[in-house]
């Protein structure tokens, strides 16, 4: 039986990864990567963010905050699982892709969510000090993104884990009667 796949669940796996190698790559070649740095050029976009998100600007470097690393290191995981739910979905057509898929987003559901929940418990101390218009357009948004669509990601894998456990259930059933008869 071929996997049940989602056109855009696989489109955000296959364009976010680069999207995320590259702002790990950033937080891994910190002070490199920062304004300033050799290779600030490849992140000139983190000029500005550096600026909206102190978690990847210069307070939580020289305070050694190693947060910025650690979920960057899980980003790569998190990617790595991505490619291989692509892999196992559309190349080997692996019933196990649907629970990589589900885990990864999971995954990354979980640590956005501790990101913006840490935001909260120590009050605002990374990006308390932009505007709300910029909060809203730089942090907010984007952001968001990354809690929204893994959240769409996990109940549409989730669905088809449960869908298939249910076939599975009922096949299993039926199976059983028919030797039952025999």
């Amino acid at each position: 039986m071929a996997v049940k796949t989602h056109t855009w669940v696989s489109l955000w796996f296959l364009l976010t990864a680069p999207v995320i190698f590259w702002d790990a790559g950033y937080c891994l070649m910190r002070p490199r990567s920062m304004k300033g740095g050799d290779l600030h050029w490849i992140w000139k976009p983190y000029a500005l963010y550096q600026e909206i998100d102190h978690v990847y600007g210069v307070p939580a470097f020289e305070a050694g905050d190693g947060f910025p690393s650690a979920q960057s290191f899980m980003n790569i995981l998190e990617t790595l699982l991505n490619l291989a739910y692509l892999y196992l979905a559309h190349v080997t057509q692996s019933p196990a892709a649907p629970v990589v898929g589900f885990a990864s987003a999971v995954m990354t559901l979980s640590k956005t969510m501790l990101y913006w929940v840490q935001e909260y418990y120590c009050n605002y101390c990374a990006v308390g000090h932009n505007s709300f218009l910029n909060l809203v357009v730089y942090w907010i948004v984007p952001n968001g993104l990354w809690l929204a669509m893994p959240s769409l990601i996990v109940r549409q894998l989730g669905r088809d884990l449960a869908d298939g456990m249910a076939r599975a259930s009922t096949a299993g059933t039926k199976a059983a009667v028919t030797k039952k008869k025999k």
